[in-house]
């Protein structure tokens, strides 16, 4: 039997006994090569090698087995030797049957080779998917392979347009660009939005002494008319910040927006007014329980309830499935198994008592468009449930498992019952019109699943929670009322709330675009390469997002349109299900659609009308003007201000040419134009001239940089083109104002030649981005102060060689904090200076700090969060050694033995070559995460 997980492996195997052998594949063994090393000999001549698939035969893919993986199909190929039965125990969505496939064409198996399938691994589970194996579904392998190589067109294809048009090494992606689209657009509205004032009044109001006994609860009502007008509220503004009939509410002119000064009048008339109610209306409150977990609400939840980011949410819930502690974790489902309704209607009992148990079990149904797994709910394994208490979880594992547990518990329960009311009150003043007042009431009666399990709400949606209660006196239609107070406020409206991990999870699923398994990675592909920054919990664009995203929009729109990559998705679940064919599909994305296509698959995405293919828009590009695709103006057009993405950074600028750095960590709508004036006003961007070096009779001057202020000698108009100038970073007691030719002429001169060891190795003082250190050959040391970097003598210098290095350090520095024990490890957490910057470790895994994480304010929740990360990516991977051995030559890897459903034979001896364009060479390889 092979499973993914060595995890797996070992748990598997303990539930199966001495007639199994149950080893692990560690994920997937082969892959599209990721470079030219990785193309096998014959191939290298090839035009398509560079994206591993053939474009003029069938789309035919290039797999090779990673070098890391070497070693493990050799171990599977020994194993296999000696057995009867080959059982592929894969996980059971479309990437597991794809893995599944891609063994079989390694493996090569002489004894029958079955799929099995399971969705938690429990002895009952595994036993009945032993006894119930199947064959491999060809049409989810075709799904999944259609979606890898439609990913590695994209970014291949793409990607190489982004380096020459923005920066190097950047990457699009299928989905990924589109979720960078998404944060892009929220920050513009952000920055396009007009902040709109207005003011309401809000009343505290009792039931008047002559109705009721002289102590009478206050309640609080809001202003809703004055007259027939009612009142403006954020929501009848627009971005503009002007008034528009909202729906159902009758034209803007029915809108009454009140300002200061007409709300303190009206304040003051109301001071003598009249109180009564004009109605009481009293409604029946019933909440249904939320369904069981599926991925993205998992994700979402453990987002708003936990702090998880989603690739955190996936890797603890990774480690409890593999445990055996809950069910597959990658899934569209919300149903339960009949085992799975009784085990969780049998804790209600137990825990809660009958009271909280509904008569018949609760029955969900998934929404979700085409949802591909036949999967379960996420929820605790076993047909009867572990309380969190009976796991012996701990940190996360331990959270993530009690909150799928409370919220599959909580779905078997009864409804929560109470009660609303919505009171309308009359106040009428001595003089003007008559003004209406709203008070609004909730109380619970019943709990019921609120009890256990009360869904989290996005702080800015301003929505309550489901358990929130407000109470009301006893009124009645016609009662008289005492004005005890009333007040006037003054509102902002507010720019449309940034997108947060669970928002983007949310959006990205009504959508439709992506699958619920890919968001973590799409999410952490598009910070990590530096396109949306976190600022709190809220994603930020960068400049350079902005950059990208127009350009994709103006040449490649249709790539980054919602629409069209939601209806690749409904294609992928075609092909699937086998209604669709792959080879039409990716046909039509890389070489177009006629607009005179005759009869074309409505399955086949852009099919009516005519589209281009992904061939001719990399190759039809016209002219693109790099400079003005990357800039972008700063408030007003009359401003005359400007910000610019450079390949060193972004940067404002003005009609005078200066020009100031911009802070990586800056929210594009924080950037006005009172701010760039206020950056361009400082010396950052220009400089300033220090002296001439008597040496060389070149001028210096000193700027500030990207990494800081620095000293820099000016080369003569007619200088070779390679030759570079000297340059040397400020101490930190120097400024650009002030320092002097002496001091920059020093810094020019490092680095400083201290003196040689016994051996005759030179030894050098220099100061670099993290700091002064001393440098022997390849072996550096740190100095405690930028001064030592002049002041240090040899014997000083061979004395702190003379010490044992430590971690690449003269010494081990003390942490910079400490943060206690890792709720996985349990060992100290720590954060570091390193060479790279600072870092959390636990003394095994290393995790540096990313933009927006500051030290001072770093939580334990936090670091273990990296550190969690970290782990889940698995130790680095090490370069494949290379060997003058030549291989002998074999079929390609990419032929199938498995039938398939293709319309045309498929054949590597004999290669066509037609008029297409050539693939364009590349510097670098792009990435192809969707």
């Amino acid at each position: 039997m092979i499973v993914e997980s060595p995890t797996k492996a070992t748990k598997i195997a303990s539930f199966l006994g001495d007639g199994y052998v149950v080893q692990s594949s560690r994920g997937h063994v082969r892959d599209l090569p990721t470079g030219a090393a990785d193309v096998p000999a014959k191939y290298k001549g090839e035009k398509w090698a560079r994206t591993g698939v053939d474009v003029e035969h069938d789309f035919e893919p290039l797999y090779v087995v990673q070098p890391d993986k070497k070693g493990t199909i050799r171990d599977l190929k020994t194993a296999l030797k000696d057995v009867d039965e080959l059982l592929l125990a894969t996980d059971g969505d479309r990437e597991g049957e794809a893995i599944a496939w891609h063994l079989l064409q390694e493996l090569k198996p002489k004894v029958p080779a079955m799929r099995m399938v399971f969705h938690e691994i429990t002895p009952s589970a595994i036993a009945e998917a032993v006894a119930n194996p199947r064959e491999l579904d060809t049409d989810l392998v075709d799904a999944q392979e259609t979606r890898r190589i439609l990913d590695r067109l994209y970014g291949y294809e793409v990607s190489p347009v982004l380096w020459k048009k923005v920066m190097p090494r950047l990457s699009a992606g299928r989905v990924q660009s589109v979720a960078t689209r998404l944060v892009v657009d929220r920050e513009r509205e952000r920055i396009a939005f007009r902040s709109a004032s207005y003011w309401d009044l809000d009343a505290v109001l009792a039931a008047s002494a002559e109705d009721a006994g002289d102590e009478q609860p206050a309640f609080g009502a809001r202003l809703t008319h004055v007259g027939e007008r009612r009142i403006a509220q954020g929501r009848d503004f627009d971005s503009r910040g002007q008034i528009v009939a909202s729906k159902g509410s009758g034209s803007a002119g029915d809108v009454l927006h009140l300002d200061e000064t007409t709300a303190r009048e009206l304040t003051s008339r109301l001071e003598t007014a009249s109180w009564s109610v004009s109605s009481v209306e009293a409604r029946p409150y019933t909440r249904k329980p939320y369904a069981p977990f599926r991925t993205t609400t998992m994700q979402q939840e453990a987002g708003r309830k936990l702090g998880f980011t989603a690739q955190r949410a996936m890797s603890v819930a990774q480690e409890l499935y593999e445990g055996g502690f809950i069910t597959y974790m990658r899934t569209d489902s919300v149903t339960l198994s009949s085992t799975a309704v009784e085990a969780a209607r049998a804790q209600v009992r137990q825990l809660f008592g009958s009271e909280y148990l509904p008569e018949k079990a609760r029955v969900y149904t998934s929404k979700v468009k085409n949802a591909q797994e036949a999967h379960e709910a996420i929820r605790p394994a076993g047909d009867s449930f572990r309380t969190p208490a009976q796991t012996g979880l701990r940190g996360d594992a331990f959270r993530l498992y009690e909150l799928i547990w409370m919220r599959t518990v909580a779905s078997q329960m009864a409804d929560a019952r109470g009660q609303s009311v919505r009171v309308e009150i009359a106040a009428a003043p001595q003089q003007g019109e008559a003004c209406t007042f709203v008070a609004s009431g909730r109380t619970i009666t019943f709990h019921g699943f609120l009890k256990a399990y009360v869904e989290a709400v996005d702080e800015a949606d301003g929505a309550q929670s489901d358990d929130a209660q407000a109470r009301l006196p006893q009124l009645a239609e016609g009662q008289s009322l005492e004005g005890r107070e009333v007040t006037a406020s003054g509102h902002e409206t507010k720019a449309p709330a940034r997108y947060t991990e669970p928002s983007l999870v949310a959006k990205l699923e009504e959508l439709e675009i992506g699958r619920p398994s890919t968001y973590a990675s799409i999410i952490r592909t598009i910070t990590s390469r530096d396109y949306v920054f976190k600022k709190g919990s809220a994603l930020v664009p960068t400049w350079l997002a902005f950059a990208v995203t127009r350009l994709l929009e103006q040449h490649f729109s249709k790539l980054v349109d919602y629409q069209f990559t939601a209806d690749m998705e409904d294609t992928l679940d075609e092909i699937a299900g086998g209604r669709a064919d792959r080879l039409a599909v990716l046909s039509d994305f890389y070489f177009g659609v006629a607009a005179d296509a005759p009869n074309p698959d409505e399955h086949r995405v852009g099919a009516a009308g005519g589209r281009q293919g992904l061939a001719a828009l990399v190759s039809e590009l016209g002219d693109i003007d790099a400079r003005k695709l990357s800039t972008f103006e700063v408030g007003d057009v009359d401003s005359g201000i400007v910000v610019r993405v450079g390949r060193y950074g972004t940067y404002v600028e003005d009609t005078e040419e200066r020009r100031a750095n911009v802070a990586d960590d800056l929210p594009p709508d924080e950037l006005t134009a009172e701010l760039a004036r206020e950056l361009l006003s400082k010396p950052m961007g220009e400089e300033r001239e220090v002296g001439t070096d008597p040496g060389t009779g070149r001028t210096v001057v000193a700027r500030n940089g990207r990494f800081g202020p620095y000293v820099t000698e000016v080369l003569e108009e007619d200088a070779p083109k390679s030759a570079k100038p000297r340059t040397g970073s400020l101490f930190q007691s120097m400024s650009v104002e002030e320092v002097t030719l002496e001091q920059a002429l020093q810094l020019l001169s490092l680095p400083r030649v201290v003196g040689t060891d016994a051996e005759g190795v030179e030894i050098t003082a220099q100061n670099g981005r993290y700091g002064p250190y001393l440098k022997k050959g390849t072996d550096s040391r740190s100095l405690s102060s930028e001064d030592q970097i002049f002041d240090i003598t040899l014997d000083e210098a061979l004395a702190i060689y003379a010490q044992p290095k430590q971690r690449g350090r003269a010494a081990a520095k003390p942490p910079l904090k400490e943060l206690g024990p890792d709720p996985v490890s349990g060992a100290p957490m720590v954060v570091k200076d390193g060479r790279f910057g600072a870092y959390v470790t636990d003394g095994e895994y290393n995790a540096t700090l990313r933009q927006g994480d500051d030290i001072e304010t770093l939580t334990p929740e936090r670091a273990a969060e990296l550190l969690a990360d970290k782990r889940a990516k698995g130790p680095a991977k090490k370069p494949a050694k290379r060997t003058a051995k030549k291989a002998a030559p074999t079929k390609s890897a990419a032929k199938k033995t498995t039938a398939r459903k293709t319309t045309a034979a498929k054949t590597t001896a004999a290669k066509k070559t037609t008029g297409r364009a050539p693939a364009k060479k590349a510097a670098a390889s792009p990435s192809d995460n969707g």
